[in-house]
């Protein structure tokens, strides 16, 4: 009991110290915990560390040169890693400055972390366009996207419904949207696709992301980047703000903040597949360095059991509910990367690994369509870290989703977090790419080729299809790709250890 006081009142006193800074987003260190309400941080840098090549410098070591620092590690993964430094001086005083690391540098003005206070009234959105509309122009504040979905479902009755899925560690109403023809009560199911928002709360544009394609599947089909078609044969259900409290914390105290704000425990990684009380990540597998011990406070605690959070333990339910679903997309940000299982293992491939990582390289080529971004696509663990009790893992291999995907949106470290108002529309139209490419793929259940690079608007069903099947590019049925067509990044000789038992036969629902 007096263990966990204590740990209770250090969490309380977040900002009055940066003593335990941890390697990762650090919600302890003072210097990141401002207010945005009151106080505008000074202008920052984020560093891109390129450390493939680099000598004497590992993975492990600019993650303990940034702890030292009191930095903000941003992004993690084989190749490269995003650290934030709050001001010029930290970063000065760091070991980073003078080293020979290869580094490229953006400037991140304060005012980019404050949200904007002067806003549009909701009565100039004009939702009866997706063209049109002004809602997309802007980031926006939980109870304006309250506003939004509830104007649409008032839109569209014969299309949205909103379903109450419990409620957050604050007490804050979790909601799903239901988005279907089948609107009778005797209606046959469709097949499911699910998607969730930021779980992340400073992953702004996984939201402003998932409002967008919203929208998409409701919009007239005769528009651009419209999916309503989609409907004909998808049931959508769709989480837009799976972390309703951390998300209000970052408009109203730290812009920066990343988990949920329940004090035992985060949500991000409690789901309970391969879950493990005192999860190994890269940054904490440092060579002649003890484990770090388990800190409740710090954004990777998995918590004392698996769906500990009443966030992840909500949507685990929710979707226990659904019938016939066949794809599940947790959007992200940031890094531009479709991932498929494994998470919790870097050596592990699952049984589905040629059709998942076929139907990502082609969504990938659709994304492109759009504005000319790439994406990349691998495994979860080999392009990011090991991370026990991941979502995407448990929505494979428990809820049975065959295609489970983690999409890191835009960018690839400019920007990082701050990605600016403007964007928005254009990552939700590459979005509604990939979507459409993945709805139509996963019906039509062959194995598809890499399309043609050219610019495509996918505007309706039938568009999507010649897009799919011009110039060759579906195979014949049932004719599987070359495996040397599929590209994957392990770590060779990475040592496993505990979680590298023997798979259960478990995950995709076909």
């Amino acid at each position: 009991m007096k263990m966990l006081l204590r740990y209770l009142l250090a969490c309380t006193v977040l900002s009055s110290s940066a003593a335990w800074a941890s390697y990762l987003p650090s919600e302890s260190q003072a210097v990141l915990g401002f207010d945005v309400a009151n106080v505008a941080p000074e202008e920052g840098l984020l560093k891109s560390f390129a450390i493939e090549f680099a000598k004497g410098w590992g993975v492990e070591d600019v993650l303990e040169a940034a702890e030292a620092a009191g930095a903000d590690v941003w992004r993690v993964s084989q190749s490269q890693v995003d650290v934030y430094f709050p001001t010029e001086e930290i970063y000065s005083l760091s070991r980073f400055n003078g080293s020979d690391l290869a580094q490229r540098t953006s400037r991140i003005p304060g005012s980019a972390l404050v949200p904007r206070v002067a806003r549009a009234p909701s009565s100039s959105w004009n939702l009866t366009s997706l063209s049109n509309t002004t809602f997309h122009a802007d980031y926006h504040p939980l109870h304006e996207i309250e506003e939004f979905v509830e104007a649409l479902a008032a839109l569209h009755p014969e299309v949205v419904q909103l379903v109450n899925i419990g409620h957050s560690a604050e007490g804050r109403e979790m909601f799903a949207m239901r988005l279907s023809k089948n609107t009778g009560k005797k209606a046959k199911a469709k097949a499911g696709f699910v998607i969730t928002g930021a779980q992340h709360a400073r992953e702004w544009v996984a939201t402003s992301t998932v409002l967008y394609l919203i929208h998409a599947l409701v919009a007239s089909a005769s528009e651009p980047y419209a999916m309503s078609t989609l409907l004909d044969y998808y049931d959508f259900h769709i989480i837009p703000v799976p972390n309703p409290d951390g998300y209000v914390y970052t408009w109203e105290h730290d812009r920066l903040w990343y988990k949920n704000r329940q004090i035992l425990g985060p949500s991000e990684k409690n789901w309970g597949y391969k879950w493990k009380a005192k999860a190994r990540f890269p940054e904490f597998e440092l060579e002649n360095k003890p484990s770090l011990p388990t800190d409740p406070c710090t954004p990777w605690y998995p918590g004392h059991r698996p769906f500990e959070s009443p966030e992840t333990n909500n949507i685990a339910n929710y979707v226990t509910t659904l019938p016939a679903l066949k794809t599940y997309i947790d959007l992200r940000a940031y890094g531009q990367m479709l991932s498929t299982p494994w998470a919790y293992s870097c050596k592990k491939t699952t049984k589905d690994a040629e059709d998942q990582i076929e139907a990502a390289h082609g969504a990938a080529r659709a994304i492109k369509q759009a504005h000319g971004k790439t994406f990349t696509a691998g495994t979860l663990c080999s392009m990011t870290y090991k991370a026990p009790g991941n979502v995407v893992d448990w929505m494979y291999a428990k809820a049975g989703i065959k295609f489970a995907y983690a999409v890191h949106l835009r960018d690839t470290g400019t920007y990082g977090f701050s990605l600016p108002s403007e964007w928005i529309r254009p990552v939700g139209e590459e979005t509604v790419n990939m979507i459409a490419f993945l709805a139509e793929f996963i019906r039509m259940g062959k194995y598809c080729e890499s399309p043609p690079l050219r610019r495509f608007t996918f505007g309706s069903r039938e568009a999507l299809r010649r897009f799919l099947t011009e110039s060759g590019a579906f195979t014949k049925t049932g004719e599987k790709p070359k495996k040397t067509d599929i590209r994957w990044e392990d770590e060779p000789g990475q040592e496993e250890g505990e979680d590298d038992e023997a798979e259960e036969e478990e995950g995709g629902g076909g």
